[in-house]
Parts: structure tokens; C-alpha cells; sequence
């Protein structure tokens, strides 16, 4: 059973002044919820395990998938394996962040991926900054979480530099190159989360500048912003598999400027690999055994109650669960079902004392470093809301 701390919700006015407009949703409702959920600190320290360890197992896992050429197993567009490949090659093309979904973790059960938002994952800004803000306006110490997204994704940036060396030597090594920040114009969220980002990188040293995805200039000599100014990184918030099968003209220019190691783009290209749910069913496969896994397979499994979901999508769109004899419980429509599906074994999620479910979601960042929850039924869409947690 979950428990949770009823509290002080923020208004409005002031989650506005710290960028947050997104707090109220189509139908009215307030987008976070005025609890929090109680975690442990042995249960963070479990989810910071378990991220960490199933993290290894996707970078094993994509280099079985690149050394079988499983790309079409996975739904990947064709357009860009030679650009994911390029961008796994090269240690350069570090991976910035990205969130885990889990099930579990919490009263006794047993912690299990979901799925993992590899690329362009949500809830940033609620994580990082939020629930953060939320503790201290309830008078509550801000230390008592599993979150330090924030500090965690600046020293990541620095990375970019370092790789695999210690940060301290970021000052020594930097040579002035400028990051580019793009989002989409007309989308608060994905701007400020975008802005967000920025001032990390910002923090972390770089020189960085901030363009809409639709006034950024690409060539074969690389990447550039109105003022014509060239950017060594360019970080996007927009999916590469809506790159590639959207705008393919840019997926070919992007391609040509990776090869020719004109810009480094984040996250890279192989972070689609990880985004693909089919992923989940080659790491079924390599990790049979793993306690983190549920079964997943790319057919339908025989016999257990199981959830049908496309390899490529987002806020539980095209989502279907199974009973064990076939018959369709719940699901959800959306804009992927062209897409492969792949099938996992069905998991219950937390629940409170009112029957809400709680899906925890972990961000990573070279290693696991904050907790939050999303709250809503069976399936979690755009209405479930955003929970943050406190340690007790």
C-alpha cells in the first residue's frame, strides 16, 4: 500500500513565476498532486540499484542489437542506422539524461521496468525543481529526497569534455565549445524543460544559446542559429524516430554532419535503440534471469494476463492490456499503432488506501539520481498526475 503526506499545494501564480504553466489540465484538474508519497530511504536506495543496473544491461544490450543488425526487430527507421551507429562508435556522444519507468519498489514488491525514456523523457523540470519546491513551501526539509537531478545533469554536461575522467578536469579541458538548445515553438513545457536543460549546461560551463527547433540552420558544415553563429553540440527536444519519419531531409542532413564530425547532437542518435520497447525483449532475452525484467516477447505471450504497447510511443497512447485468455481488459487510443508492438508480462502497480495506482519513474544521468511518481488507473495517459516524494 502506498502512503502519503497530504500538504500545501503551490498556487498558481506562483508555479507560473518559476515557469511552470502546465500545472492545470484540459479538464480542469490540478496536473500535481497535494501529496506526497512516503519512500524510504533503504527503497531509494534500492530504485538507485536497480537503475543503475538495468542501465548496464541496455548498453549490452545495444551492442547485441548493432552486432546482429536487429535494427528492423526494433522498429528502427532505416534512415538513421547509420547514424546510430556512428553515434555509438564514438565515446563523444555521451547521453545526457533519461527516465526510467518502473513498477514496484514501495511496501515490499518487487522493483520492475516499465519502460525506459531514453531520448526527449518528461517530468524534468517536476522532478529537478518541483517536488523541491514543494518541500520547502511546506516547511519541510528539502534534503529528505532521492533528487539530485539537477546537479546530477550539470555535471553530465561536463562530461561531454571529461567522459569518463573526473569533472575537476572540465576547466583544464574546455575549450569554449557552445551547445545550442532547441524545442518547438508554441510548447511551454517542452521549452522551459529545454531552458531548464540549458541553464544546467550553463552552470556546468558551457557557452550555450537558446533557438526554436524551426529557425535552427543545418548544412554540411554543421549547425547554426539566426545569427549565423556555428554550435560544436546541438540539443534537441524532439524525438529522433519523429525526425527520422517526419523529416527525413533532416535525418539525411544530420547523418552528414555526424559522419563529418561537424556538430555532436544530444541526446545521440543510439539513445533511440534504448527508447524502442522492443528493447525490453532483447533484454528478456540476453537476462532471462534478471530480477528488475518482466517476460516480454515481440508475439503475443500464451496464457498470462500481459500489456500490447508500440514500440514507439508516448503517454500511454495505443496501449492494450490483455487477460490471460485473450480478452482485451482496458486500452487506449493514439497516433502509434502503425508502429511493431511488443508484449510484457502484466505488473500491478502501487496502490493508496483510494485504489490509485503509482508508477515511480527514476532519472538517470550517468548514474540514477532522483524519484518521482505519476498517479492515475490501469493505464497512465496525459491526465495522471505528478507526485513527488519524501523521504522518511
Amino acid at each position: 500500500m502506498i502512503t502519503t503526506q497530504k500538504l500545501n499545494p503551490i498556487d498558481d501564480e506562483t508555479l507560473e513565476e518559476i515557469g511552470f504553466t502546465w500545472h492545470t489540465d484540459t479538464d480542469g484538474s490540478k496536473y500535481v498532486s497535494d501529496e506526497l508519497v512516503e519512500v524510504t530511504q533503504e527503497e531509494a536506495e534500492a530504485y538507485y540499484e536497480a537503475t543503475n543496473a538495468i542501465y548496464d544491461m541496455y548498453v549490452e544490450a545495444a551492442e547485441y542489437v548493432i552486432n546482429n543488425n536487429l535494427f528492423f526487430d526494433l522498429g528502427i527507421p532505416f534512415n538513421l542506422i547509420e547514424t546510430i551507429k556512428k553515434s555509438w562508435e564514438n565515446d563523444v556522444h555521451w547521453h545526457i539524461y533519461s527516465r526510467f519507468d518502473l513498477a514496484g519498489g514501495v511496501d515490499g514488491q518487487d522493483i520492475k521496468l516499465i519502460e525506459f525514456n531514453a531520448d526527449t523523457p518528461t517530468a524534468l523540470f517536476e522532478t529537478a525543481l518541483l517536488q523541491w519546491a514543494i518541500l520547502k513551501s511546506n516547511n519541510m526539509d528539502e534534503e529528505h529526497q532521492f533528487n539530485n537531478v539537477y546537479e546530477a545533469i550539470s555535471e553530465n554536461f561536463k562530461k561531454l569534455i571529461t567522459l569518463f575522467d573526473d569533472t575537476d578536469k572540465f576547466e583544464e579541458l574546455y575549450d569554449g565549445w557552445k551547445i545550442l538548445f532547441s524545442s518547438v515553438e508554441g510548447n511551454d513545457e517542452e521549452e522551459a524543460t529545454t531552458k531548464l536543460l540549458q541553464q544546467m549546461a550553463t552552470d556546468a560551463g558551457f557557452v550555450t544559446k537558446f533557438e526554436f527547433l524551426q529557425n535552427v540552420r543545418f548544412d554540411e558544415d554543421g549547425i547554426y542559429n539566426t545569427d549565423d553563429i556555428n554550435y560544436e553540440y546541438w540539443f534537441k527536444l524532439y524525438p529522433w524516430e519523429d525526425i527520422a519519419v517526419d523529416e527525413p531531409e533532416l535525418a539525411t542532413t544530420l547523418t552528414n554532419i555526424i559522419q563529418n564530425q561537424k556538430a555532436i547532437i544530444l541526446n545521440p542518435a543510439y539513445t533511440l535503440l534504448f527508447q524502442s520497447k522492443g528493447m525490453m525483449a532483447v533484454l528478456y532475452e540476453l537476462f532471462p534471469d534478471s530480477p528488475y525484467l518482466l517476460k516480454t516477447s515481440f508475439e503475443p505471450l500464451k496464457g498470462v494476463k500481459q500489456v500490447e504497447k508500440p514500440v514507439f510511443g508516448r503517454e500511454g497512447a495505443n496501449t492494450k492490456i490483455i487477460d490471460a485468455d485473450d480478452t482485451v481488459i482496458t486500452q487506449t487510443q493514439g497516433p502509434y499503432d502503425n508502429y511493431k508492438k511488443v508484449y510484457q508480462e502484466y505488473v500491478e502497480f502501487p496502490k493508496d488506501v483510494h485504489g490509485a495506482k503509482y508508477q515511480p519513474g527514476v532519472f538517470f544521468a550517468y548514474e540514477a539520481c532522483g524519484l518521482s511518481f505519476r498517479k492515475g488507473g490501469n493505464i497512465l495517459d496525459n491526465m495522471s498526475k505528478f507526485v513527488g516524494h519524501v523521504l522518511v
